[in-house]
């Protein structure tokens, strides 16, 4: 349910409404505008004596709509309480052993529903230690919370604090069916990634990042970066890496070094293969309408909830154009009989099994999860 107001007396009222079970957690997902103050928020849900979590995100989705302020609340039926991990940054071995600390009672009808920071480095290894133990034996679903200024700050938080830097993962007792999709193609390219750390672009085709990446706008697009339209370029002309049989995965340019370094949302691995991306308004809405077809089929009756996981880069490169693509959202899921409001957030980065396989974590994505199983066990909206 959305609920117009972010206040701390709003949300503590709506939650009281509810009998929360011992085996269920309140999810809160705000938007940025008009946030409260979150630490006191979070001693007020302490107070309640329930499991929770939530984080800050540059939007909302409900129905077919977005919204800069306000809150989106569920109740989750969870297998067991929402595990906080903290300092992604750290050395991987150190976060490897963090993840394979989670005890794994699970089968095909859990799903890992998890929340990062989008602004911090390290999230594909995360996803990756979780992904080595898990496998395929669950379903993954989840974003990255932050900020739309791209500034890495506190945007998650749970019982224990707010946190930058960190992620949260809540194992529901719920089957989840995936939709990812971008609509993105390529247009420029190869280029071939020889000098990477984590989520940062030292060199393409054993030049300097920056100088082949202006190089390629200029001569392709005639489009030159400067400090007015820094954002704007960087916005348009993602970068995508290649995926057999699919979409190219695509990573977005966040800033750029003084030193003409690329800083990306997620990480590019050396020798990699890039091109970059070009958007059409028209793909990009028609990848919404395949999305649903993806996590939808035609028996797919018993759906009881779809949350909607689409990437604030989407909202800001379509303008006016994003609520036809949240008007597609909904008439796809309408056609399919399916009556389930879609909500959600305008992320910073979208997690989600590729291809029903590799965990990853995407920019610029469409990926909508669509929980079903006995309705005594789905989300709960408040």
């Amino acid at each position: 349910m959305y609920i117009p107001s972010s206040e701390i007396d709003c949300i503590i009222d709506a939650i009281k409404t509810l009998d929360i079970k011992e085996d269920e957690t309140v999810l809160l997902m705000l938007a940025e505008r008009n946030l409260p103050d979150i630490n006191n928020l979070i001693s007020e849900l302490n107070n309640m004596k329930i499991d929770f979590f939530g984080a800050v995100f540059p939007g909302l989705i409900y129905d077919s709509d977005k919204y800069d302020s306000g809150t989106i609340a569920h109740v989750l039926p969870t297998v067991q309480k929402p595990i906080l991990i903290k300092g992604i940054k750290e050395p991987r071995k150190k976060l490897e052993n963090t993840i394979a600390a989670f005890s794994s009672p699970f089968n095909k009808d859990t799903t890992a529903f998890i929340v990062v920071d989008g602004m911090t480095s390290n999230i594909s290894p995360l996803l990756t230690s979780m992904y080595n133990l898990f496998a395929d034996s669950i379903e993954y679903l989840g974003c990255g919370a932050g900020f739309i200024d791209m500034e890495e700050r506190p945007c998650i938080f749970s019982p224990e604090g707010f946190f930058k830097d960190a992620a949260i993962v809540a194992f529901l007792d719920a089957e989840c069916k995936l939709g990812v999709r971008h609509g993105w193609k390529r247009d420029v390219g190869p280029l071939v990634v020889t000098k990477s750390k984590d989520n940062t672009i030292k060199e393409l085709n054993w030049r300097n990042a920056l100088e082949v990446y202006k190089e390629a706008l200029q001569t392709n697009y005639q489009v030159d970066i400067n400090i007015d339209n820094g954002y704007n370029v960087l916005s348009h002309y993602p970068f995508g890496i290649y995926v057999e049989d699919h979409e190219d995965l695509i990573r977005e340019i966040l800033r750029i070094k003084d030193n003409g370094e690329l800083v990306c949302a997620g990480n590019i691995p050396e020798n990699v293969v890039l091109s970059i991306l070009k958007g059409e308004k028209e793909e990009l809405i028609h990848a919404a309408e395949i999305v649903v077809e993806d996590c939808i089929d035609e028996n797919d009756i018993i759906a009881e909830h779809c949350l909607v996981i689409d990437c604030v880069g989407r909202s800001s490169y379509l303008q006016n154009d994003f609520k036809e693509e949240l008007l597609t959202i909904k008439k796809g899921l309408e056609s399919k009989n399916v009556n389930v409001v879609p909500e959600g957030v305008l992320s910073a980065g979208e997690i989600a099994s590729m291809k029903g396989d590799v965990l990853e974590y995407f920019n610029k994505t469409i990926v909508i999860g669509v929980l079903h199983g006995p309705r005594e066990k789905v989300c709960r909206n408040i």
